[in-house]
């Protein structure tokens, strides 16, 4: 009897462990800061120009990822694009849209992972270059215990600045990784970490238990040369389908941007039309 008992007090005294997800395509099929950009030109937030350049971003995103110059080149224009808009606005136009939109394109597999983890005691951390403001809610909706994403300065005025006050990229995620370890007590060699992009290496290299999900070119040829496991997600499922009792969130939300490709370029150009005629009547 006594060694039963031996065991499970040697287990609660181990170190705590953690497993960190990139957001876009790693657990969203999307890019998170480029889903929702309907929903601002309709409220007023980015004319048809913006919108349609957005659409295009998202396009070359889901059709390739994104290296280190795309990333920076798409920093710049969302940094440029929100500066001065009205935080509060914002949010309460993603609040209305942001379960309509994420929630169908979570993967299921991501879904699954995150269970499995919590499950086995872990804590789920999203780690995101996508703005704090919209990771945090998409966080809670998922059931993470933590998040980690860019911040924007916002104003005395309540509106975005344009500025970045801390940018979760590159090395920084892994520092943001090593820091929450110190604070929280993670074990990072027992800990994982999940990314579909190269642009995420420090980070994965950060943990014991690294996993590529639907890599890139480059990410792929780094999991096959270090031996890391490559996962495929393919299924995209409302959290209402997998949870029957799931209720949805309210919290409010930052994000940026459109939908995919020509059809949805297409789609935009019509609702502007269609307003212009509309309003000539």
């Amino acid at each position: 009897m006594a060694a039963p008992y031996a065991r499970l007090v040697e287990n609660h005294s181990l170190p705590r462990t953690a497993a960190f997800f990139d957001l876009d395509k790693t657990v969203i099929a999307k890019s998170s800061t480029l889903t929702f950009g309907r929903s601002f030109y309709q409220g007023g937030l980015i004319n048809r120009r913006a919108a349609l350049r957005t659409a295009y971003i998202q396009f070359v995103f889901l059709a390739g990822g994104a290296d280190h110059d795309q990333m920076e080149r798409m920093r710049k224009h969302m940094s440029a694009m929100c500066r001065g808009w009205d935080v509060q606005q914002v949010r309460d136009i993603i609040a209305e849209t942001l379960h309509d939109l994420i929630d169908p394109i979570i993967y299921d597999e991501a879904a699954s992972l995150i269970e499995e983890h919590h499950l086995a005691g872990r804590d789920v951390v999203i780690v995101s270059t996508s703005g704090s403001v919209m990771v945090e809610p998409i966080g809670e909706m998922l059931g993470a215990d933590r998040v980690v994403a860019t911040r924007m300065v916002v104003g005395d005025d309540g509106r975005f600045t344009g500025e970045v006050e801390y940018y979760a990229y590159g090395p920084t995620k892994a520092e943001a990784i090593r820091e929450l370890a110190e604070s929280e007590g993670y074990d990072l060699t027992r800990c994982y970490a999940y990314s579909d992009s190269a642009t995420d290496l420090p980070m994965l290299e950060t943990v014991g238990h690294p996993h590529a999900v639907n890599p890139d070119r480059t990410l792929r040829r780094e999991a096959l040369t270090r031996g890391w496991p490559i996962l495929d997600f393919s299924r995209p499922v409302r959290l209402k389908q997998r949870v029957p009792n799931f209720t949805a969130p309210s919290r409010p939300v930052l994000v940026a941007a459109a939908t995919v490709g020509a059809a949805a370029a297409a789609a935009l150009v019509w609702y502007a039309t269609s307003r212009r005629r509309a309003a000539s009547v």
